[in-house]
Order: C-alpha cells, then structure tokens, then sequence
C-alpha cells in the first residue's frame, strides 16, 4: 500500500505489500493460438536468418536467429513461425519479436542432455519463469561466491515471489541444491519480508529478514543492510561476488533438473484499475490481452500498461505485449488517475535529497540529464550511484520524471562509453 507522508519535510512512508496466508491458486490463461516471444538480438538484414516464417517448431524447442548466434529463446508450444519482426523496448534497444501459431494438439517438451554444471544450464534454461541469471553466473567475468534468493518482491503492490516462496518451499530448497553443485558459491542466503506469512521452513539457509519498508528488497539494499557491503557507483552486484536470484527462477531450476525440459509457466501479479490484485498463470509469450480478459478487465484508449510495478515499472502502449520469463506484475492505471508530468524546472524543494537512500544531490543530477550532459552527470554528480527506486520521482514537487531521466542518462553514458 502506498501512502504519502503527511508531512512534506519527512520521508514519504512506502511498503510492500505481503501475500495472503493462504492464497488460492492464479487463474490458469489457456495457451492462446499465436504466442509471441522476443529473442534479444536484432534483425541484420545483411544475414540470412535461421528462423524463417513458415518453420515448423517443436515444444522446448532452442530457437538461434543466425548461424553465429550466441541468444537463444525456447519455444513454449509445437507450432508455426507465422511472422518475425523489429521490437524495441522503453529504451530503444532493438530485438526480434516472432510469432509462434500453436499447435492446439501439444506434445510434449523436448528433454534436454542437461549436466550438472553452470555451462550446461546456462546452454539450455536461460528463458525460465522467473529469468534465472544463468548468464552471469557462467560467465568468467566475475568469480560468484555468494547467491541469494529474494523471497520478497522488489516493486510495491507485486506479491509473485512471496506467493512462489509460500506454495514451492520444497521447490526452493531442491533448486538451492542444484545451485550449489552447478556454481561456485560456497554461502547462499534467503531474504523474506519482516512480517511474511513463510515463517520457518528454510533450515538450514540463513534467512535475511528484510524490512516492509520500500526499498529495502533491492539489491543494493540487502549488500548494505544485510552483508555489510556497499554496492559502488557503475558495479554490479556481480563485482562483488554476489547474485541475486529471484524464488521463482530457483524454482524453475529445480523442476527443469528434475525433468530434464523447460518450463513455461509465468506467475503474474495483475492491479486492475481498482487497484484490485489477481495472480494469472501464463504461458511465456501470452499477449497480455489474453490475461486481461480473462479477469474482465477493460482496457481503453490512453489507460497506461505497466510492466512492473508502480515505482520501477515501464510503460507499454499494445495490448499485445507478451508475458516474459522477469515479467512478475503488470498493472493498469485509468487514464483519469495518471499522474501528471511536466517540464516545470526544478523548484528546490530538496523533497529528492531528503528520500534518497544513497545520499545523490538529486536536484542538480537532473539538470545535467536535461541537458544531455550524461559525462558530466556521472563524473560530479553521481548518476552511477543511483539503486534506480524510483522515490526521488514519487517526491518530486514539479512532478519532473527523474527516473525516466536517470534510466536514459544511465543508458546513454553506456552507449558513450562502448562507442569511445
């Protein structure tokens, strides 16, 4: 639940919403006839690709757009390559959508020659429910030392990993099992909110006990209150030795081991425009049209989509959007109730100041993000520092979008740097 301070001069009092003790089961989406996956890696019109329209492919299928591919997605059904074409996301990083028409008659997945190592999972279960970090974990870059699995949510009013860790504990013990033999992680740690209904259960793992106050479920967050470590400017947590792994992702991983395939299923926090909370389970690859109408819920024109949640969540404008394996809640905001936002100069009001958990003079970085100066904002004001929670924005008097400024500066000093 989201309230706002009462008065100005304090911080504004965000929690996290808990999951019922005893939560009915999601709403089961039927697979629909044309499922639409994006596969992170654009179209080159200079190659011939792999997948062509009209390919037949199997369930569980590994789907390469060229020869010389390294990004891989897995086909949720048997079907038909119907269409491929250009996605670009908030951001305008380019990727191939296609379109997959099912075959309503399913058989079943393709089992996999998985070995008990972090190459041969990350060689086949990277687009799991829940987006296990195979990747990162593989990779020589950084030695992982520490894995910790995040029982809350990291946006307000989501519920999707409280829920997974709630009905799956079993699960999630299996799944740490399989992280400690395929990684070299020696401590593996479980955060759960303060006041969650899962109490108990996870022995022997230490559980890190994470406040309901927003944004204590963040990365940065549980390295600081938690390990004791402080997460610097433009690292990741990787850098440190550490990876974070969302429940539902250890889940996946202990289900794909047992049965040698992938699994496709999607938990879904939705927020109608009520503010009423569902929980859908999806195919990866539904149209979110298809979730909507299955909970009645009317979508018209200029109401804002949201993938994620209310402080970190980006906005979509199709209905067509697909449910992707870190797709944990979406919600819907009429368009009465958007907020506004405007071009109004920053007022020095020192709201941002007072929220930020890491101390950015805020007021000053977005100016040089107004005006492109993306260098000068990391080099004297700390753009890097930024744990992107988003507060600074929900404070903001001038109602300026600080962290659309911030999320674009952080991406264009990273488009500086790989051009330099």
């Amino acid at each position: 639940m989201i309230k706002r301070s009462f008065f100005t001069l304090t911080q504004p009092r965000l929690n996290y919403d808990l999951v019922e003790p005893d939560p009915k089961e999601p709403t089961s989406i039927p697979i629909p006839t044309d499922l639409i996956l994006l596969l992170n890696e654009p179209i080159d019109s200079t190659k011939d690709t792999l997948i062509k329209k009209g390919n037949k492919v199997e369930k569980g299928e590994k789907l390469y757009l060229y020869a010389d591919s390294t990004e891989y997605t897995i086909s949720p059904v048997a079907g038909t390559i119907s269409s491929l074409d250009v996605y670009s996301d908030n951001l305008g990083n380019r990727s191939t959508s296609l379109v997959i028409k099912s075959n309503q008659a399913q058989s079943d997945s393709i089992t996999y020659d998985l070995k008990e190592t972090i190459a041969s999972a990350d060689e086949y279960l990277r687009t799991l429910p829940g987006a296990p970090p195979l990747e990162r974990l593989a990779s020589d870059d950084n030695e992982i030392n520490t894995l910790v699995i995040t029982c809350g949510d990291t946006d307000l009013l989501s519920t999707t990993n409280q829920y997974v860790a709630l009905k799956f504990l079993n699960d999630i013990k299996k799944g740490v099992q399989v992280l400690k033999t395929i990684t070299t992680a020696t401590k593996v740690y479980v955060t759960v909110p303060e006041n969650s209904p899962l109490q108990g259960g996870l022995e022997p793992l230490q559980v890190f006990k994470t406040s309901m106050a927003y944004p204590s479920n963040l990365p940065a967050m549980v390295l600081k209150n938690h390990l004791n470590l402080v997460l610097p400017a433009g690292k990741t947590p990787e850098d440190m030795g550490v990876c974070f792994i969302a429940a539902e992702a250890v889940v996946s991983l202990a289900k794909a081991y047992q049965t040698k395939s992938a699994g496709f299923e999607k938990i879904v926090t939705i927020i109608d425009k009520q503010g009423n909370q569902h929980r859908a389970k999806a195919t990866i690859g539904t149209p979110l049209r298809n979730i909507f109408n299955a909970f009645s819920i009317q979508v018209s024109e200029q109401d804002r989509i949201i993938i994620g949640g209310p402080m970190k969540g980006f906005a979509t404008f199709t209905l067509e959007h697909p449910v992707q394996p870190d797709m944990d809640m979406v919600m819907i905001q009429d368009r009465e109730d958007i907020p506004e936002i405007s071009d109004t100069p920053c007022i020095n009001c020192g709201k941002c100041l007072q929220t930020c958990p890491v101390n950015i003079p805020v007021n000053i970085l977005v100016r040089y993000l107004e005006a492109a100066q993306y260098e000068e904002a990391a080099d004297k004001y700390d753009l890097e520092a930024c744990i992107e929670c988003g507060l600074c924005a929900y404070v903001c008097t001038a109602r300026i979008p600080i962290f659309q400024y911030i999320q674009l500066g952080k991406h264009e000093l990273f488009k500086l740097r790989a051009d330099a």
